[in-house]
Parts: C-alpha cells; structure tokens; sequence
C-alpha cells in the first residue's frame, strides 16, 4: 500500500519535529516535506504532491489562511488537502480557512492517536472537526452570518439528502451518519455523491458550510437538527 504523504506547515520547528516522529512511526504514513511558512508551504506542495497537508494558521509572511486558499485554488494541488491546526483562540479564523478550501481542524493539544485518525480520514475525503471548534462555528454561522451572503437552496434535494447534509455539517462521520439514519454506509456514500453534484460542493467540507448556511445546524445543541418527518428509513 502506499503510503499517505503528509506536509507539516508550522513555524515552531520544534513542534514540526514532534508530529514528524508521531507520523513517521506509522507505516501507511510518509512525511515528505515541511515548511515554516505559507510560501514555503506552497512551494513545498507543489515540489512534493503531498496528499494531506497540515497546515498552522499564525505564521510569518504568508499565513496559514492564505497559504490554503492558494494551494487549494490551484488545479496543480488538486489532490492535496488540507487540514488545520488550531487552537481554541484561533477559533475565529476557522470559518475563513474553511471558506479558503480547508478540508477540516484540529486542536494542536489533541492526542497523537487523534491526529494520526484525524491524517487518515482527511486522506479518505472526510471532513474532520475538533467538537469545540464545531460548536463555535455554528455559533458564527447563526449568530454573525456575514453580510451579503445569500442563504443556499435546498430545493431539488430529497428528503434524506436534506438528513444527510444535515449530519454532514455536524461533523458526523459516514459510519456514524449510516447508524443515525439506519441505512448502509454505501447507501450513505450514494447521497453525498448527489449532494456533492447537486450543490455543485468541491468537497465533503463545503457540504458542511452548505449546511450551515442553510440553516440546517442550531448552535450549541448536541444533536445536529433534522427537520421532522425526514428519518424515514430507507426502502
């Protein structure tokens, strides 16, 4: 099997170091570069072709933010994704990255276990969200819109890709969302392949910013909202 490339992106080489030697000890991972700014990250990418970059937001020169707004912007780097560090006073800039292509975060003081979970299923397409930058995003959805930006349509989607994306943007994965909606994992995977073209989405991450938008997640619920009369079990 090959292995995932990871680029480490963080200004404290320290730090760098220590992620190297958690992911370098896992055979179906392969550090292939690291950079301490966004401009060396860029460059980095496009040298290397890593599949999963993570990527710190305060940094020197070229920031974090930017950074993934021009890797995930180039048609080059169409197989890189990135994922965040962040912590919990840098929540305000989640919403940016995840406008800019980000593809998930995680906190910087998650266990090794976490991140090395959190590599592979950003590898495997899933957005991945630290539970308390999840609620704060809500939050910032709800609460502070953003002026000038119209609510997404959900008019041409089922009454289960509604459930689905609504389980999307509460950062449910495909198992989880299979066992919250009784239905298989494949049959999961067929309706965010509808949602993806329907909503015209890049990603599994700007499925979660559709949802948002539209309403469909309320902050500081543990459940994610799922209008009634749209569980239905799938025939």
């Amino acid at each position: 099997m090959t292995p995932v490339r990871v680029l480490l992106v963080d200004d404290q080489p320290l730090l760098r170091h220590s992620l190297a030697m958690i992911i370098e000890k896992e055979a179906d991972l392969e550090v292939v570069g690291q950079a301490g700014d966004g401009a060396e990250a860029e460059r980095q990418a496009r040298a290397t072709r890593p599949d999963v970059i993570l990527m710190d937001v305060r940094m020197p020169h070229v920031d974090g933010l930017e950074a993934t707004r021009r890797i995930c912007a180039d048609p080059a780097l169409d197989g890189a994704k990135v994922l965040v560090l962040s912590m919990f006073e840098l929540d305000e800039y989640v919403h940016d990255a995840l406008r800019a292509g980000a593809s998930g975060f995680l906190l910087k003081d998650a266990h090794p276990e976490e991140l090395l979970a959190a590599v592979r299923r950003t590898h495997r397409g899933e957005s991945l969200f630290a539970p308390s930058i999840l609620t704060r995003l809500i939050d910032h959805f709800v609460s502070a819109p953003g002026p000038g930006r119209d609510r997404p349509t959900l008019r041409g989607l089922t009454a289960r890709e509604i459930d689905v994306l609504a389980l999307v943007g509460a950062g449910l994965s495909n198992d989880e969302i299979a066992g919250a909606l009784v239905v298989s994992v494949k049959t999961v995977k067929t309706h965010l392949t509808h949602l993806l073209a329907k909503l015209r989405a890049r990603d599994r991450a700007q499925l979660v910013i559709a949802a948002y938008d539209a309403g469909l997640v309320r902050p500081r619920v543990a459940p994610p909202t799922v209008h009634p009369g749209h569980c239905r079990r799938d025939r």
